[in-house]
């Protein structure tokens, strides 16, 4: 039947599809991200569609099932990211700033993995030699390891069936082609037909893929939303290129948690699991400084210790300045606004600044309090007591309410030799007291805030 072609615009930032041309997208609102992209489609007529073949189908209870399908990488954190391990069969999509690690972790991952079995490495982007230089620098040494530049899908697909690899990682999407898409390799329509059809053939073959994918400037993957929905697990590597932190997050994970997050010192021989973040984060934490205090966080189900620091002076502006690096911008105002209007402190004529350090973000409510305290700190010009951790949530109406995993935060602040911990009364009810070294204090509103000094 003849084929008819369509003529649409895809946004690069979201991937959102229109009919038309606009100056800025109509669904994220970033400008001159709209890009033509074509498409034939042929006409089928309803006597051929009325024939067609019927699927097939099978009952649940005779799909056999593997309970050993993961596959270890030899690198811990990144197994608790993935849930244990990487699924075969499943296609993983790894995204991150540049500089950030992602070919260096991957090498790694293929240096441990060849151990046992067999890895296909595709790179569009580097050559074979600058492989080498790299896998030289990691100590990557192996016959096991399969290097290939190829940029065209079907011959990459063509050479996986004809290894059969126990693991492929593609290098990186962005530079994939199909044949037969009018447009350039990296564009939305090149971008997601390769994506699905590398996952075809993972799910055909039942060999895991590895997908590295280039970020935004807003830090999400490169191309269209659709494509994070074809793999089962989007990953993230996140740290400042200035830091030797790096944090590994999962976005979707359709075979584990995706509140998991890993934890990586980057150095000149690769990056290294950190077994114990707290340590890494407090080291050097100021004890004797107004405006410091230190929370518990939990991220996934790991108590993690930080170093929230503030600093409030008098501006110079008319309208005050605020800033929060590694905290909600939102949230950190919110709080300022409860500690005026429920606390008592006047914040409207002064700057405020926050900062967490070690490049970490925190995203968990139960900072609060601690937020709270290092403000107030700043402002009344008193110190902490050593030794000190503070955790709660705060509400609206400036009550300080219970937080999940209280039991785990005070005993990870109890094992690194903390004294002393403030928290959500609520939460304190719900403990036992007496199985604790430390000393423990609840408070239930922001204004017995004070009980943290």
């Amino acid at each position: 039947m003849a084929s008819k072609t369509t003529v649409y615009y895809v946004c690069t930032n979201c991937g959102a599809q229109s009919t038309k041309w606009y100056g800025r997208c109509p669904e994220c609102g970033e400008w001159n991200t709209l890009q033509e992209e074509q498409t034939e489609r042929k006409a089928v007529s309803k006597k051929a569609s009325s024939h067609s073949a019927s699927a097939k189908t099978v009952s649940l209870d005779e799909v056999s099932y593997d309970s050993d399908i993961r596959y270890s990488t030899g690198i811990e954190e990144f197994d608790r990211v993935l849930g244990g391990g990487i699924v075969g069969g499943s296609v993983i999509l790894l995204g991150g700033e540049p500089g950030a690690g992602k070919s260096t972790l991957l090498l790694q991952i293929c240096g441990n993995v060849c151990d046992k079995a067999r890895v296909l490495y595709v790179s569009g982007e580097e050559s074979s030699s600058q492989i080498k230089i790299r896998a030289k620098r990691l100590g990557v040494d192996t016959p096991n390891l399969l290097i290939a530049n190829e940029t065209d899908i079907t011959s990459v697909i063509n050479t996986v069936r004809e290894h059969r690899p126990d693991l492929c990682i593609i290098d990186s999407i962005q530079t994939m082609e199909v044949d037969g898409i009018p447009s350039s390799a990296g564009s939305v329509a090149q971008v997601r037909e390769s994506a699905s059809a590398l996952t075809k053939c993972a799910k055909a073959e039942g060999i895991p893929f590895i997908i590295v994918g280039h970020v935004n400037k807003d830090g999400a993957i490169a191309g269209p939303k659709v494509m994070e929905h074809i793999v089962d697990t989007v990953l993230y590597l996140e740290g400042d290129r200035y830091l030797a932190l790096r944090i590994l997050r999962s976005a979707k994970n359709r075979y584990g948690s995706t509140n998991e997050i890993g934890m990586f010192d980057m150095t000149d021989k690769g990056l290294f699991g950190i077994a114990n973040p707290s340590m890494l984060l407090l080291e050097g934490a100021s004890t004797d400084a107004p405006g410091s205090c230190v929370t518990c966080a939990m991220e996934g189900t790991r108590p993690i210790m930080a170093e929230i620091q503030a600093l409030t002076t008098k501006s110079s502006f008319s309208v005050p300045r605020r800033t929060a690096d590694g905290l909600d911008f939102n949230r950190a105002n919110l709080l300022i606004a409860v500690l005026e209007k429920r606390g008592g402190y006047m914040l409207s004529a002064l700057d405020v600044y926050l900062n967490v350090i070690g490049g970490l973000n925190i995203g968990d409510t139960a900072s609060d309090l601690a937020v709270a305290a290092s403000i107030v700190s700043s402002l009344l010009d008193k110190t902490i007591p050593a030794g000190t951790v503070v955790f709660g949530e705060i509400g609206l109406g400036g009550e300080i309410r219970t937080v999940t995993d209280a039991v785990k935060r005070v005993s990870e602040a109890e094992k690194l030799g903390f004294t002393r911990c403030v928290l959500p009364a609520g939460s304190l009810k719900k403990m036992d007291a007496t199985q604790y070294s430390m000393e423990l204090i609840g408070i239930s509103n922001i204004k017995d805030i004070k009980k943290v000094f």
